[in-house]
């Protein structure tokens, strides 16, 4: 097998929304909460590290000691049936923050894992921890206490997904560097299925929950109501985890009743009377038109999802509840300059502190 194959709101009204119930959410809901140590982090999810000067120092104000950074992905190749990296950071032309704690982070897609044959994993293993440390050495990173492996996987794909995991944990027997998985909601509330991964800690993804592809979800980013659907097993759940919150946004389209893809970066003030129906948080588009790149045709339906503060504040009450931990990381997904802007500093602070 070859590895190197290679987006008029009354103002007092607002202002209770922005200030006053997030507050009454912390307030309702600190009764029986644990004091807990928390760490405060961050995603970096781009295929090239170029901190601005605004992300610089965000991180220096919110006291950010520790980035994850997505090295590379893992896709599969279907003219040579093997996986293949892709996306792969550009490590040579910079020099990460010494003060920082990098956890590399490598996001294998389920295909590659349903489609990869058992006696292919541990050649895997082996190129996804070389490749690691070759991009680390290149960017200058000379100590890693942990490495993360992201995975939506399924009841089907386990196995495969297990033994991988099993692979990289013989790697790294004889050193100090953890293994961390990522795990989905669904593989909370399934957990007999799904099954537990073999690794030191997870960590708990609190977005993406609800159905993307249905017309009638309201906002499948962050929905607390949605959440507590699937968090029944958290408290037993036998891994140490940490958690991720989302501080994203997207627009997601549907022709015809049916959904059609994502649209991201396409800023809400495009969406005109002229060109959009508003209903709530969906657009009817009244005409064909291109918008940032975008072809949309009359008709079609877009609905704007975002992670409002007071949703994140509610979703953390809701986990924090639930969680055990006496210590806990806590990580936004992502640093990005344009979606940072979007949320003061006391905000970002509060969520932070609303685990605590």
């Amino acid at each position: 097998m070859k590895f190197w194959l290679h987006k008029y709101t009354h103002k007092p009204m607002l202002l209770f929304v922005k200030l006053v119930l997030p507050v009454c959410i912390l307030f309702s809901c600190n009764e029986n909460k644990i004091n807990r140590d928390v760490e405060p982090a961050f995603y970096y999810w781009k295929s090239v590290f170029n901190l601005s000067a605004y992300e610089k120092q965000k991180l220096d104000s919110l006291k950010i000691k520790t980035l994850y950074i997505k090295f590379f992905d893992v896709g599969w190749r279907e003219d040579r049936e093997s996986s293949t990296p892709i996306a792969k950071l550009q490590a040579d032309s910079f020099r990460l923050p010494r003060k920082l704690n990098i956890i590399p982070t490598i996001f294998i897609t389920n295909e590659c894992i349903q489609k990869i044959h058992s006696t292919q994993i541990e050649e895997l293993s082996k190129n996804i921890f070389d490749l690691t440390h070759n991009i680390a050495e290149r960017a200058g990173i000379t100590k890693i206490k942990e490495i993360q492996i992201d995975c939506d996987w399924t009841a089907n794909t386990k196995s495969n997904y297990f033994l991988l995991l099993e692979k990289l944990m013989s790697l790294y027997k004889d050193s100090s560097i953890a293994i961390s998985a990522t795990i989905r909601l669904h593989q909370i509330k399934f957990m007999s299925k799904t099954g537990v991964p073999p690794v030191n800690k997870g960590l708990l993804m609190c977005y993406n929950m609800g159905n993307l592809k249905n017309p009638a979800t309201s906002n499948s980013i962050i929905e607390t109501e949605e959440l507590e659907k699937y968090t029944a097993n958290l408290p037993s759940y036998p891994l140490q985890l940490d958690i991720a919150l989302p501080l994203f946004d997207w627009k997601v389209l549907f022709r015809n009743n049916a959904y059609r893809g994502l649209v991201q970066n396409l800023p809400t003030a495009a969406l005109s009377a002229a060109v959009a129906l508003q209903s709530n948080n969906r657009y009817t588009i009244l005409k064909d038109t291109s918008i940032a790149g975008y072809e949309l045709q009359k008709g079609d339906v877009l609905r704007d999802e975002q992670s409002s503060y007071t949703n994140i504040i509610s979703t953390a009450a809701s986990i924090s509840r639930q969680l055990k931990n006496t210590s806990l990381r806590v990580s936004l997904y992502h640093l990005d300059s344009v979606i940072l802007k979007k949320y003061t500093l006391h905000e970002l602070e509060t969520v932070y502190n609303s685990l605590r």
